[in-house]
């Protein structure tokens, strides 16, 4: 398991001091706001640390002060900067997961046991979570993660995986590529 995950991405900045905007990519703006250290990889593999000053949130975002942006010019470099957080940074509640920790497990139909796919992605950014399937065969369709198709998640151990139940059509019956 990864020790420090995705948590936030800038995408603006909020008036002339560094202040930067970010998209949170934790559960919400809220958990990411309680987030006192900031990590971004560079390009030899090791992070570098930056500590969070404070922030609020608005319109749906975190707007944050982070230790060495304190002007304008330097925020505006930081647009599209993922943030990672130590997982140790989060408190998780009973049956909840990081969603790193289950992309790449098998995709099971709770009714058959049979394995559908392999969970490729978590679509976050949208009202709900939408779990990205990729099949055998290549072809990949979504499931909305909601408790009437997701019925329970495994991220490690015997038994590890996604239960599923899908209605007829969400599954791709053409095993390839749409030639059309």
């Amino acid at each position: 398991m990864k020790q420090y995950l995705e948590c936030a991405r800038v995408v603006g900045t909020h008036g002339v001091r560094g202040m930067m905007k970010l998209a949170s990519l934790a559960d919400s703006p809220e958990a990411l706001a309680k987030v006192k250290k900031y990590y971004t990889e560079n390009k030899d593999g090791s992070w570098r640390e930056w500590d969070v000053k404070g922030g609020f949130i608005h319109k749906g975002l975190l707007v944050a002060s982070v230790g060495g942006i304190e002007d304008l010019d330097t925020a505006i470099t930081m647009k599209g900067t993922v943030f990672f957080a130590d997982r140790k940074s989060f408190k998780l509640k009973k049956g909840d997961y990081f969603i790193a920790d289950v992309i790449g497990l098998p995709v099971i139909d709770e009714s058959t046991g049979s394995a559908i796919g392999t969970l490729s992605e978590v679509l976050t950014e949208r009202i709900q979570h939408l779990y990205v399937v990729k099949t055998d065969a290549g072809d990949e369709f979504m499931i909305p993660g909601v408790p009437e198709f997701i019925k329970k998640v495994v991220p490690e151990g015997d038994g590890a995986g996604i239960y599923v139940h899908l209605i007829d059509g969400m599954v791709p019956e053409t095993g390839g590529k749409d030639e059309n």
